[in-house]
């Protein structure tokens, strides 16, 4: 049964491949706001997923996360989640992004737990209509 207070972390370095001119969300060689977002969901799904019963996962349903400062390719960027509500299905993580030389964004992230063989067949019925 999930609890809160469930802590995640994942890391990246910021490379050609994550910055905002390459993922077409800004003309800029800094760290992009989509790239942020991967990073926020790559921590908060694999906080629970091992807490998940069988045959569920999580998926991500609403952000609200400010990307306060950028941050150049080279460096090297960080993201804390911590599942602050379980409600139900319902998940919400508080979210802290920072590289090497402080906070860049934070926010919350919420996410549903899913039945994924259900999730998966209902979203490829969309290929029949």
């Amino acid at each position: 049964m999930l609890k809160t207070g469930i802590k995640g972390y994942a890391e990246v370095t910021v490379c050609q491949e994550n910055t905002a001119e390459t993922r077409k969300s800004g003309t800029l060689q800094v760290f992009a706001t989509p790239a942020m977002i991967e990073l926020i969901e790559e921590a908060a799904w694999k906080s629970v997923a091992d807490e998940l019963e069988e045959g569920c996962a999580s998926v991500g349903t609403s952000l609200n996360v400010s990307h306060l400062s950028a941050t150049p390719v080279g460096m090297k960027v960080s993201c804390q989640t911590n599942l602050k509500e379980v409600d139900g299905r319902r998940l919400v993580f508080s979210v802290v992004v920072e590289d090497e030389a402080g906070k860049i964004g934070e926010g919350t992230h919420e996410r549903f737990i899913i039945q994924s063989e259900k999730f998966q067949k209902k979203a490829d019925g969309k290929l029949n209509h």
